[in-house]
């Protein structure tokens, strides 16, 4: 019979929800995927407190028109999925929110409850929506930097960031020259990053197959400090020997990209994967994109991405994993419909993949 589910996913400042209907035939239907994004203004970051007040007041309208877009009723759902956690120190009161959220909605309609791993999750949907049946995969975002490859039912990390993750180091600089978090300040970066002209050093730390990237940061905030730097609007003379925003936003994505590049080629090497699929916020960039897809053409091989409706947290990437889990035949009671700010991708039983 077809299965339908609703996903629910808050763990950052994206509240998203999603209906997803799985046919006898195996094939998937997106029926919904509605997000609302709280904007901070430029300079600042989202704090826990501040994001998880946005997701209260939005979920009712959120939901609503997801449940409208795919034309059906609460009814009509046979689960309701949620994310239980991410794989790095979350954001425990967005979490709480919409968990608070999807227990409400499982006690009134009476429908059963599966808590779904915020990575498992953007893997899933990625594997869903590229066709990539077993590749090495880059999850990278605000708050996770990791490879990844499947093994014996169970999401294996192979490398990962020793501090802070990519979309929080770019977002982090993003703040510091004052670029807008409309529509996201990683977005802000990459546009910006196309006008660049200058490849500055920074430090490249791979460390086997991990990577440190809060140097990198240090690094390139103490140019913005040079004499020879000039803030955007700043008049200089192209003959100077001056450094803009672009192109420390160029460096920037430069140097860490060609990391990530190597971590991710030597993952590819250990299990003889010819796919790399690239998840996460970060995964939207198209730089990153293209690079990837360099190395992978050298090695015979392909880069599968998506695009920013299934890139960027949302909550139909929530339902498909969650309606896989389901199907598997998992539950979650409603004592045991709890959220954690650190669940590890590699703690999942991937019971519905051999």
């Amino acid at each position: 019979q077809p299965f339908i589910a609703l996903g629910l996913e808050g763990s950052a400042n994206k509240l998203g929800a999603g209906v997803m209907k799985h046919n006898k035939d195996g094939s998937t239907v997106v029926l919904a995927n509605i997000r609302h994004t709280y904007i901070t203004p430029p300079g600042e970051g989202f704090l826990p407190r501040d994001t998880a007040q946005h997701h209260r007041e939005w979920a009712n309208t959120v939901i609503k028109d997801a449940i409208s877009q795919a034309g059906i009723s609460m009814h009509d759902l046979d689960c309701i999925c949620y994310t239980k956690g991410t794989p790095s120190p979350g954001m425990g009161a967005p979490l709480q929110s919409v968990a608070l959220v999807a227990r409400t909605l499982a006690i009134m309609f009476n429908k059963p409850l599966v808590g779904v791993n915020h990575c498992v999750g953007h893997i899933e949907m990625g594997r869903e929506i590229t066709g990539a049946r077993n590749p090495v995969v880059l999850y990278v975002s605000g708050g996770n930097t990791q490879v990844i490859a499947y093994s014996r039912q169970c999401y294996r990390i192979f490398g990962e960031t020793l501090d802070i993750a990519v979309g929080n180091c770019l977002d982090r600089f993003a703040r510091v020259i004052n670029l807008s978090n409309d529509p996201s300040p990683g977005y802000n970066i990459e546009q910006e990053a196309k006008k660049g002209k200058r490849l500055v050093p920074l430090p490249y730390a791979t460390k086997g197959m991990d990577v440190s990237l809060s140097g990198i940061l240090t690094s390139v905030e103490g140019y913005t400090m040079s004499e020879r730097f000039r803030p955007i609007g700043a008049p200089h003379n192209l003959e100077d020997d001056i450094i803009t925003p672009a192109d420390l936003c160029y460096s920037l994505q430069e140097t860490v990209f060609a990391m990530l590049v190597e971590i991710t080629e030597r993952a590819m090497a250990h299990i003889g994967s010819t796919e790399v699929l690239i998840v996460g916020g970060v995964g939207c960039n198209e730089r990153l994109q293209e690079m990837m897809g360099i190395m992978a053409q050298e090695r015979g091989g392909q880069v599968f991405a998506t695009d920013e409706r299934f890139c960027i947290d949302n909550g139909i990437m929530i339902a498909h994993a969650g309606l896989l889990s389901y199907r598997a035949g998992y539950r979650a009671s409603l004592e045991k419909s709890t959220c954690t700010q650190r669940f590890r991708t590699d703690e999942v039983h991937v019971a519905w993949r051999l």
